[in-house]
């Protein structure tokens, strides 16, 4: 609760810019001003939250602004100090636009006090004290600016990427007034159900793992060491989850993977983290930013935009996402590996949408119109516009598994009723989610992480326990706009599997001019659904031996054009290792305790009859 004397500087503050507006004039009639980033003056400080914690702030402002300026708000773990840069690079555009960049260390990171917490949930009433949370925390910091930055307008914008989305999506639920524009950035919406550390309740191992270590095991980013170079073998010999407390982290505490084994389900603990039961309503004009090939957050601002969307009287929730990598963006945008977009769709994105969008809302300039969704349309490599995401006009086509290994948009016929596919799923031969070597995902000298969802899936086909099936080659482009589902009808010797469904664009044996893409398995789509969940994420079952169950697998959505003479391909296997922890395919009521001898091989069956017609629905719209 704020008190009587911050209401105060509050309202002198606001009287203060009030005052500096009208003597400045109407935004609107003030002429355009290039500004250089090189000439932008830094100030570091330390200001108070509402319960005494000092929060470390680094300030850029132009040295002599030529009207009072809004300013643009990254509240960030990943440390401030080299902020500086960004003014040159990723944020050049809006620099050069003019504006006070402000970047913050939240609690227990770098230069901040108080205590880190993993995506501290939002507060709870707490007699002993001062609630205080993300929230908060930007509330009174927007506060501090406005009384103690000369020469602003009163206005705040806030974006950031990953983290640093999350904070600015957290500064929505309990809103500054002075807040008038934000754009949440690959930003998670849920722990457990399909961003970072858990997608439909499969772990996520190696990410998990090694992401708690750079957050928990210091202050400031900490590296994660491993005795061999290829973190498959390592992560193979590590063992059973239950091995890494006792075998690596030893005496080490990281509080997060405490709460990984604690909370195996999707509990209590899970659910008041999740960010949509607090999403009720949009009270700024929201920018949400997410890319195709996102390798941590794609669920979160897809999810957020959704939420929004529910509640949006306005036309001020809006969604843009383009073939990028998680924060791509913020570079070229131009190829992702060897998959070229045939333009710099970052910088389109930065100066035709970015800039645009907070010069509006936070300077009332320009004619910049918020669609509702922009999209880029790989295939065809071009951004295209819908008044709603998905399409209103999209309507709904099934790929169904057939034999022989054939994809077809025609189900199974009476002939097929026996139809079935057969693997043998061994977590002791788990079958690896990139091209092995496996660098560890921060690897200082280089890592794949960033792009291997666009890795050729050349490398696991035909492997004994990974199922193709394929079109034709396509007599016309299909083009894939809007939400993809896998219903698998599947059954199993053991008590429980993990399905991971793919979604491939198969290229044709020659492309010219670049031919060593002939062939190539571009991965369009995918998800992984751990069986357990199938009825309850809370309350997990175990499968019945031999029983075809059906499951539902969410791949997301896409834009994406499948061009003639390409084929559509869809892959279907038990393991992605180390990205997702092995499941034992036994019955244990929490993996984070399994012990060696509950993992054991088991054959997995893929129905596709006309009972059971296993199949992935797309939403496509008119060529």
């Amino acid at each position: 609760m704020q008190t009587s004397q911050t209401s105060r500087r509050v309202a002198c503050a606001s009287l203060l810019v009030l005052a500096a507006a009208l003597l400045a004039g109407p935004l609107s009639s003030q002429p355009a001003v290039r500004y250089d980033p090189k000439t932008y003056v830094r100030r570091s400080v330390d200001i108070p939250m509402r319960d005494g914690v000092l929060l470390h702030l680094e300030i850029f402002s132009p040295p002599a602004p030529a009207e009072p300026l809004p300013f643009l708000f990254t509240r960030t773990p990943y440390g401030v100090s080299g902020s500086a840069a960004r003014l040159g690079t990723s944020l050049k555009e809006l620099a050069e636009e003019g504006y006070h960049f402000v970047f913050q260390d939240i609690r227990g990171r770098y230069q901040s006090g108080g205590t880190f917490m993993m995506q501290r949930p939002p507060r709870l009433v707490d007699t002993r004290g001062p609630a205080i949370d993300e929230s908060t925390d930007a509330y009174d910091s927007i506060e501090w600016l406005l009384t103690n930055v000369p020469t602003n307008n009163g206005r705040v914008g806030m974006l950031g990427v990953s983290y640093d989305g999350w904070t600015t999506a957290m500064a929505m639920l309990d809103p500054h007034p002075a807040l008038k524009a934000v754009s949440p950035q690959a930003s998670p919406a849920d722990m457990f159900l399909g961003d970072d550390f858990h997608h439909n309740g499969a772990f996520r191992l190696s990410y998990g793992l090694e992401y708690a270590w750079l957050t928990e095991a210091t202050k400031e980013n900490a590296t994660f060491t491993a005795d061999r170079y290829d973190m498959y073998d390592w992560y193979l010999a590590l063992g059973p989850l239950s091995n890494v407390q006792t075998r690596y982290l030893k005496d080490k505490r990281l509080p997060t993977w405490t709460d990984f084994v604690e909370h195996p389900n999707y509990d209590a603990f899970w659910q008041r983290q999740a960010m949509t039961p607090y999403l009720r309503r949009v009270t700024v004009p929201t920018l949400n930013v997410g890319g195709w090939w996102d390798q941590e957050d794609f669920y979160g601002p897809i999810t957020i935009y959704r939420t929004l969307e529910q509640h949006d009287r306005n036309a001020q929730n809006a969604l843009v996402v383009g073939p990028w990598w998680h924060g791509g963006w913020n570079g070229p945008g131009r190829s992702i590996g060897a998959i070229d977009f045939g333009s710099e769709t970052g910088k389109w994105y930065r100066e035709q949408l970015q800039a645009p969008f907070f010069a509006k809302y936070l300077k009332d300039r320009g004619a910049f119109t918020l669609t509702e969704a922009t999209v880029f349309e790989s295939g065809s490599n071009t951004w295209r516009t819908f008044g709603a995401w998905p399409p209103r006009e999209a309507v709904t086509r099934a790929l169904y598994f057939r034999g022989d290994g054939r994809l077809s948009f025609e189900a199974p016929t009476a002939s097929e009723s026996s139809g079935v596919d057969r693997y043998v799923s061994d977590p002791a031969r788990p079958v690896p989610y990139r091209k092995r070597p496996i660098e560890p995902t921060y690897y200082p000298k280089g890592s794949g992480w960033r792009t291997w969802l666009l890795e050729d899936q050349r490398f696991v086909h035909n492997r004994p326990d990974v199922l193709s099936w394929e079109t034709e080659p396509l007599a016309d482009d299909v083009v894939l706009a809007g939400d993809i589902t896998a219903r698998l009808f599947a059954s199993t010797t053991g008590q429980d599997a993990d399905w991971i469904v793919k979604l491939i664009d198969v290229y044709p044996d020659s492309v010219a001019p670049n031919h060593a893409l002939g062939g190539y398995q571009l991965m369009v789509a995918n998800e992984v659904f751990r069986g357990r969940f199938r009825n309850s994420f809370e309350k997990p079952e175990p499968l019945v031996p031999n029983r075809v169950t059906p499951f539902t697998i969410d791949l997301h959505t896409q834009s994406y054009r499948f061009q003639r003479g390409h084929r559509i391909m869809v892959q279907v296997q038990s393991t992605w290792f180390p990205l997702i922890d092995r499941n034992p395919q036994t019955w244990v009521p929490n993996i984070f305790k399994a012990t060696a001898g509950d993992f054991k091989a088991q054959t997995h069956s893929i129905w596709r009859t006309p009972q059971y017609p296993s199949r992935v629905e797309i939403q496509t719209v008119a060529r």
